[in-house]
């Protein structure tokens, strides 16, 4: 009997200890929201901050709501009372019916920054009102539409689904399709819908301009301080997703942090260097852009995020020198079709997303996947 009490006081500190480790995590993770912030403030011109400040905080306002009252019950809603694969979720709206908060906390995160990607995108050319619809309905419905799908045991695609689609599901184990993809494609039909900023590609007639007019942010210093944030807030996103699993989290985690720094890096020197080579041989002078060191690293952060935990370091560099690449061309490729995305939103996430999700089918090792999944 004493050792039954004592058995079951260790679990009850463990699962305290869990609960806490989570809320951090989510703490940091809605940081990052701060960073996007910080981001978007740099990359327009002094008159818009005002205005790309007011939409991130939007972002969170709406998120919480539209994840408060629907989103979560579309997301995760009955995924543990019955092992049916279902379309979305039924029940626990307005986190009714018995709801883990601290695992609330952690999604509510990711909802968010899934919105708020697209604030960058669209800086200096959307109404408010507008904005805050679109961050409900996305954190409401669209969102939680994807998440279930992966993320929770009832969806089609979900690795812990009873019945795994091809015997294993999707692995995304913190988001590169779920989150970054997400927020990435609704930024390239929200931006084409929109069309671009004035002066940007046309002039006052209409006529399409013989070279793109830059519009370059007021300060790098604010952009700087925002891809910091990032990588910062990064430590939560995918070592803090660890936390979800059952056993050898600590180790799971620790495996994240090291290839998230990894890729991070590999993908910003990447890009930088290539940048540099092209310029060099494009235009006679050589030239190191922060702009691309800095949104190389997060396109490494974005693509490692899918496979952080079932890929070995060795991986994760190959992973960040081809998201740097990857984020390069897809940016050039943007102002080719005059795509106007004022702060390569789209490259960094949808692109590098896409290619996370890839990758971690090319490059996960059965050790890891084991470790992760139970299954290699």
């Amino acid at each position: 009997c004493i050792s039954d009490s004592l058995e079951a006081g260790q679990r009850a500190n463990a699962d305290d200890v869990r609960t806490w480790f989570l809320v951090v995590a989510a703490a940091l993770v809605f940081f990052m929201q701060s960073g996007f912030a910080m981001l978007c403030a740099g990359s327009v011109r002094i008159k818009n901050v005002g205005n790309t400040m007011l939409k991130n905080l939007l972002d969170a306002c709406g998120a919480a709501l539209g994840f408060f009252t629907v989103g979560y019950a579309f997301a995760f809603g009955g995924q543990d009372s019955t092992d049916q694969t279902t379309f979305i979720g039924t029940t626990q709206f307005f986190m009714r019916n018995d709801v883990d908060f601290s695992f609330w906390l952690f999604q509510f995160a990711f909802a968010a920054t899934s919105a708020t990607i697209v604030a960058g995108t669209l800086a200096e050319r959307c109404q408010m009102a507008a904005y805050l619809s679109y961050s409900v309905i996305l954190t409401g419905f669209v969102y939680p539409v994807v998440a279930h799908s992966i993320w929770s045991s009832n969806g089609f695609l979900s690795a812990s689904n009873s019945q795994p689609f091809m015997g294993i599901g999707m692995v995304d184990f913190a988001g590169s399709g779920v989150v970054h993809m997400t927020g990435g494609a609704t930024a390239v039909f929200a931006t084409m819908i929109l069309g671009p900023r004035k002066g940007r590609f046309y002039d006052a007639r209409g006529n399409p301009l013989p070279k793109p007019k830059p519009f370059p942010g007021h300060s790098v210093a604010l952009q700087m301080l925002g891809t910091f944030i990032l990588w910062f807030g990064w430590y939560g996103f995918n070592p803090g997703s660890a936390l979800l699993l059952g056993t050898n989290t600590g180790a799971i985690a620790a495996v994240c942090a090291v290839n998230t720094t990894i890729s991070a890096a590999a993908a910003g020197m990447t890009a930088l260097f290539t940048n540099l080579f092209i310029e060099e041989r494009t235009t006679g002078e050589a030239k190191f852009d922060i702009l691309t060191l800095m949104n190389g690293c997060l396109s490494g952060l974005v693509g490692i995020t899918a496979g952080c935990a079932t890929m070995e370091p060795w991986a994760a560099f190959l992973v960040g020198i081809i998201a740097g690449w990857l984020y390069l061309a897809t940016s050039h490729f943007l102002i080719r079709i005059r795509l106007d995305d004022a702060v390569d939103a789209i490259p960094v996430h949808l692109t590098s997303g896409i290619w996370g999700c890839l990758s971690t089918g090319l490059f996960s090792s059965p050790r890891r996947m084991l470790d992760s999944y139970g299954t290699d």
